[in-house]
């Protein structure tokens, strides 16, 4: 039987993480036999981040969670890592399972490796070129140590043979996000704002930023918004506030009649709000990919994107950080001129089964 982790620890692991525990256990009752322990690092410790995605996405309660907690990114690096350490101690897993980016995917790919653990890596192989992005920086050293490369992408896949891995420990799968989005949508549930606000149907802008790059600095921040709440046509801007930013804002004064600054919201919720949105403004790469295949226009607040096929094949733009590119892009959006976009390849729902097929075929001693 194989034993194995699966490591979650921020907000969107556990979208990605839940296509496949369910398709685990339904792998299970036709006889595959793959036993696993489900690890919360504890990253995410809000409710709002993480505690209500259990419930919402039927994901079984944690069997460890690290309590890792908040500090720096050093510190939570190194409480990550400690605390899987005397886990593993405990029992051995024959793969450690990590999702995405996060600070919890590489401390655990870490301490697998060196306690003599294969790692799989979901969403192996997606690079934005940038190393000032913490995310980057972990992507690379995952994948450094990463013995089954499951991919999002055909890009991911050439990132990968370009650094040298063994095209035989590639799987292109799809995106397990998508999974959670198709599986849920018909879920969806309006959030308290809604009615409170009165909001229609491709009536009302969506925000999300959290980037050092767009929320550290006040006065980008500050004309980032304006430049959005003066372009929108007067229609609602609803931004649910990551943590990090609600701080700068606050310090910053930011103030305007259509801006409504909500608490960061449980995943059906959210996706309600975005799918019915006239468009969506953000620094997210997720949300891109979910815009993507509800056929949502986008619009990323970044220099750079891990995505290129949101870009490519799907309805996203890379508008950059400056503030000046809000303005033309919006006039494209209510000019009716933007584009309409297709679904990337394998993005069907089906990415836990293919997953779940490669690891019920893994030999273990």
């Amino acid at each position: 039987m194989l034993k194995l982790d699966i490591i979650a620890g921020a907000r969107p692991n556990f979208m990605k993480i839940a296509p496949i525990i369910h398709a685990i256990d339904k792998a299970n009752k036709a006889e595959t036999k793959i036993r696993y322990r489900l690890v919360h690092t504890g990253q995410h410790y809000d409710t709002n981040m993480s505690g209500s995605f259990f419930g919402q996405l039927n994901i079984p309660p944690p069997h460890k969670n690290l309590n890792a907690g908040s500090g720096s990114q050093a510190e939570q690096t190194a409480n990550i890592m400690t605390r899987y350490e005397k886990l593993l101690m405990e029992e051995m897993p024959h793969i450690c399972m990590v999702v995405g980016d996060v600070t919890s995917t590489m401390a655990c790919a870490i301490t697998a490796k060196k306690m003599l653990v294969d790692v799989a890596h979901v969403e192996a192989g997606i690079r934005s070129g940038d190393m000032t992005m913490p995310e980057e920086i972990n992507r690379i050293v995952t994948d450094s140590l990463t013995d089954y490369f499951f991919t999002t992408s055909t890009t991911a896949n050439e990132n990968l043979l370009k650094s040298g891995v063994d095209k035989q420990k590639i799987f292109f799968v799809g995106n397990t996000m998508i999974d959670t989005l198709l599986a849920n949508r018909s879920r969806f549930m309006k959030p308290p704002v809604w009615d409170e606000k009165g909001l229609e149907k491709g009536q009302y802008i969506v925000i999300t930023l959290h980037r050092p790059a767009n929320v550290d600095e006040q006065n980008k921040l500050k004309n980032l918004i304006s430049e959005i709440i003066h372009n929108s046509n007067n229609l609602p801007v609803i931004f649910p506030v990551h943590p990090r930013t609600e701080k700068v804002l606050k310090t910053a004064g930011v103030d305007h009649k259509n801006l409504y600054m909500v608490s960061p919201m449980s995943y059906l919720e959210f996706n309600y709000l975005v799918e019915n949105a006239k468009a969506v403004i953000t620094d997210s790469g997720g949300i891109t990919e979910e815009t993507t295949v509800m056929s949502v226009p986008c619009m990323t607040l970044r220099d750079n994107t891990e995505r290129p096929e949101t870009i490519t094949e799907g309805t996203n733009e890379l508008l950059g950080t400056n503030p000046e590119a809000i303005k033309p892009a919006m006039q494209k959006l209510f000019a009716g001129k933007w584009k309409k976009g297709s679904i990337p390849e394998k993005w069907d729902g089906k990415t836990s089964e293919r997953i779940v097929e490669v690891l019920a075929n893994v030999e273990v001693c």
